[in-house]
């Protein structure tokens, strides 16, 4: 191919050992029979390392080895969290009439150490130069959450009103030093040193309506969020600080009709409109080396993607749905390449829109009173358009998937469960992504009078799964190919103490959980 200027070739091997600790203690007062008040303490601590070793060969158009590279790094991290829930919740009286609150604290710390080193060779392996950059990558992310929800049933008209309010304030401090080591020396890299800190507080309130006449039952809601935000990125020798800030308000209206036609079909109609926003990791400026011509970089300009949904669907005896859906996502964000010299800079980025279409089936089975079959079945369409890096995207196929999942429950306490996937080649953006599968298995028995449960399950047993495929982008073609090996064994012990409380709900997690979701840890 005339049009080729160089060939790069790279093989890596990478070697992750993570371990997880992980606890959770709560406790519930009956401070009458209306009024109940809970706290929730949960906590992390996730150690782990990290090796990476790659060889990449430079060539020329005519696929001749020009140089050769070697990186080995090695990465040191530990994640740890520690959260707090306050949750209250009184029932005024028997209409349905309820009061709930949550008051949440969130922290997380990371700490990563990073060593790379880098030699170059000539295509007879002798070396050139020789490279050491050593890392200290501090993180800190604080959450605060406030929320309160209010139901009522209005008598008179029939109407459920359900209304809430709630209030979160986030806050990362994250820290780059670079370090190049030259005759055992280090030497503060100013380029890639830095310090990023960003504060997000978003207020909300929502109100919905339900109601149901007859057959048809109907649902309204609006939620209505202003969004304040701010960043700084602190300079140094070589850089000027620089800051941004900005906010916004934004309604999310949502409407759904059901219509029951007869004990074995129903229907339903819906329409939502949604935000997506990034996680903080992703806004951090920063670079994270992986090799000296592969690395990762935040976008602290990433804008949250809003999306258009309209769904349809069909319920046939209460084990087969259909469900039909349609959406238009803008500003959309994904993973995006952008290529400079040699060097690949992998960062989510804000492009255009994509579109999607798909058909989905769902069936609930019982083929004996012992084994629960479900079986879902999927087609995607999926057109993503706009322009990245000065480049037109225009990108569309069509993917089908199929997930499989047995419950098995035998006499004695005895259980088994055996799932899996298999998902044809499809498109994400830039990247086109082979066909993948993986199958699952694992296997339970109730000890101790039943108030034990012991199980052993095994992840991607036939394994392992290989992502592989293609990406095209700033006139440079490339392909990828990640041998894993995801197979996991573990073995977990659950003792449930006490008696289950007759009528308790099972509490879901704090008003927190959406701050909480775009947090990148470890665990």
């Amino acid at each position: 191919d005339e049009t080729v200027k160089a060939i790069f070739e790279q093989n890596s091997f990478i070697l992750r050992n993570r371990e997880n600790y992980n606890g959770k203690i709560g406790m519930d007062y009956y401070a009458s029979k209306k009024t109940t008040l809970g706290l929730v303490f949960t906590g992390y601590t996730t150690p782990g390392t990290e090796d990476i070793n790659s060889t990449s060969y430079l060539q020329n158009s005519g696929s001749i080895v020009d140089s050769i590279v070697t990186a080995k790094n090695r990465e040191k991290s530990t994640w740890r969290s520690g959260a707090i829930n306050l949750n209250a919740k009184h029932t005024f009286d028997s209409t349905g009439r309820e009061l709930t609150a949550d008051l949440d604290y969130a922290k997380y710390s990371a700490n990563k150490n990073q060593r790379f080193l880098n030699d170059s060779y000539n295509p007879d392996w002798t070396k050139k130069t020789h490279d050491q950059l050593d890392s200290d990558l501090p993180s800190d992310i604080q959450i605060y959450s406030a929320k309160l929800d209010y139901t009522q049933n209005l008598k008179k008209t029939g109407i459920k009103l359900e209304s809430g309010l709630k209030f979160s304030y986030v806050s990362t401090d994250n820290t780059a030093g670079y370090f190049n080591v030259i005759d055992g020396s280090k030497e503060i890299d100013y380029d890639k040193t830095n310090r990023f800190q960003y504060k997000e507080n978003i207020n909300a309130g929502y109100i919905n309506f339900s109601k149901s006449i007859k057959k048809w039952g109907f649902q309204a809601g609006l939620r209505v969020e202003n969004t304040n935000y701010s960043g700084k990125q602190f300079g140094n020798p070589m850089h000027t600080d620089s800051s941004f800030s900005n906010e916004y308000t934004n309604a999310f209206p949502t409407g759904y009709v059901s219509y029951n036609a007869n004990e074995k079909n129903q229907f339903g109609l819906s329409y939502g409109r949604r935000i997506s926003r990034p996680d903080y990791e992703d806004l951090n400026p920063f670079m994270f080396f992986l090799d000296k011509y592969t690395y990762g970089a935040g976008n602290p300009f990433l804008k949250p993607m809003y999306s258009n949904v309209f769904e349809a669907s069909h319920t046939y005896k209460q084990f087969l749905t259909t469900t039909l859906n349609y959406g238009i996502a803008k500003d959309l964000f994904t993973e995006t390449f952008e290529q400079k010299d040699f060097a690949t800079i992998v960062r989510q980025g804000n492009y255009g829109k994509r579109e999607n279409a798909n058909l989905s089936v769902n069936a609930q089975l019982k083929p004996k009173k012992w084994w629960s079959l479900m079986i879902y079945t999927a087609g995607d369409y999926q057109h993503y358009t706009g322009v990245l890096y000065g480049n037109p995207i225009d990108a569309k196929a069509t993917t089908w998937m199929m997930n499989v999942n047995n419950q098995f429950n035998f006499k004695k306490g005895w259980a088994a469960e055996l799932s899996g996937f298999y998902r044809t080649a499809g498109i994400e953006g830039q990247i086109k992504i082979q066909s993948i599968s993986q199958f699952n298995a694992g296997v339970s028995k109730q000890v101790l009078k039943s108030k034990g449960t012991l199980k052993l399950a095994i992840k991607d047993f036939t394994g392992p799964m290989n992502p592989h495929g293609n990406i095209n982008f700033q006139n440079t073609k490339a392909s990828f190919s990640q041998t894993s090996d995801n197979r996991v064994v573990t073995v977990s012990f659950n003792y449930r103490f006490g008696k289950p409380i007759k009528g308790l709900q099972k509490r879901k997690t704090g008003g927190a959980g959406d701050e909480q979701d775009r947090v990148k840890s470890a665990n």
